[in-house]
């Protein structure tokens, strides 16, 4: 009798343990589906691990942006394989009516990663990523207009670079004439460029564009002997200038500025 006794205590902590063990794995795996969750701490946490694991970097045009999860997306572009992406806080997002804005505007309107998660929520937006180490640095809704006449080409950066940015450009209907107002920074090689009533005409830069400054881009405001006065300044003396905003001359042809000369 005593030996079925202690069959019987031997046998209850066996099921007593596989019990405890098998309450201890499911608050372990609750525990680690909750850490995968969503909000802002999953979104830096993908991020984060995005850096450190060195993802994918380069630019995809001509794309179709869908949502995956909170943070997360894919972009599909036409010849290439789908391409999994995050954004980050710093992840600038760009709409022309889908995102958000207006369409029809001819400047870009910045928009927000909640808008971007709505928008794509409803569907796949055609868009351009820059992306570098798999984060967004750049999501910029593409005009419909563009995306008629960028569907049948590569996914080149040549002429396809400035589609996103002023509408017509590479129909040679771009907008042309001067402006002298405040140069503000929209994203690399985009610019705008305010007139006397505050309006805001957005702009590219390219590899001819003449910067010339007088103190504010480069350069110093004492153009006689001895002084630095007026040289010719690179586009990247003019993005520090621009973040900051300065007043300019800016002559633009088809939507790409010819001359930049800063307000001396």
């Amino acid at each position: 009798m005593n030996r079925h006794l202690r069959k019987a205590v031997v046998v209850t902590a066996a099921i007593t343990a596989g019990v405890l063990m098998t309450a201890c794995q499911s608050s372990a795996d609750d525990s680690s589906s909750g850490a995968s969750g969503t909000g802002t701490a999953a979104v830096a946490e993908k991020a984060s691990d995005a850096k450190n694991s060195k993802g994918v970097s380069g630019s995809f045009k001509n794309g179709k942006v869908a949502y995956l999860a909170p943070g997360k997306y894919i972009v599909s572009v036409p010849g290439k394989d789908d391409q999994q992406f995050l954004v980050a806080e710093d992840t600038e997002v760009y709409g022309v009516g889908t995102i958000c804005g207006e369409a029809g505007a001819k400047v870009d309107a910045p928009c927000t990663l909640d808008q971007l998660e709505t928008a794509t929520k409803k569907g796949a937006v055609s868009a351009d990523v820059e992306m570098k180490d798999g984060i967004a640095a750049l999501v910029t809704e593409r005009r419909a207009a563009q995306q008629d006449a960028g569907s049948g080409s590569g996914s080149g950066s040549g002429s396809d670079s400035g589609e996103t940015v002023v509408e017509g450009i590479n129909e040679g209907k771009g907008v042309n004439g001067t402006w002298f107002g405040n140069v503000s920074y929209l994203a690399p090689g985009k610019y705008t460029v305010s007139d006397m009533k505050g309006v805001e005409q957005q702009f590219l830069v390219a590899e001819d564009t003449e910067i010339w400054g007088y103190g504010d881009i480069c350069g110093d405001t004492n153009t006689g002997e001895g002084g630095q006065g007026g040289i010719e300044c690179t586009e990247a003396e003019l993005e520090t200038a621009a973040k900051k905003g300065f007043s300019a001359e800016v002559v633009i042809s088809n939507g790409i500025a010819t001359t930049i000369r800063d307000d001396h």
